[in-house]
């Protein structure tokens, strides 16, 4: 099963997500493996998180496949969204960060 983080999409996500920012713990991380395309209102959903997840002081690592990844290098965000290749690698992340 794939999905799409698109402009249909995002209205649902960013609500969704966005409480999870402020009531969950301080960093989170989200998977996108399942996800085949994101277009700019996903990246610009993913942006605000990010965002909203720093002012609360945490973080938000992202876990992508290829071509999400593309996608988000492709607008040069790769490092604000700290795109992880793998769980593991985003465990690390915020072992580091804190």
């Amino acid at each position: 099963m794939t999905g799409l983080l698109d402009a249909f999409s995002e209205p649902t996500f960013a609500k969704v997500l966005g409480k999870c920012v402020e009531e969950g713990p301080k960093n989170l991380i989200l998977v996108l493996s399942q996800i085949d395309f994101v277009d700019s209102s996903g990246l610009g959903a993913l942006v605000q998180l990010v965002k909203k997840a720093q002012n609360e002081d945490g973080t938000l690592q992202i876990v992508t496949n290829a071509r999400v990844t593309q996608t988000v290098k492709l607008v040069r965000l790769e490092k604000f969204l700290s795109l992880q290749p793998s769980l593991e690698a985003a465990l690390e992340a915020i072992d580091e960060n804190n």
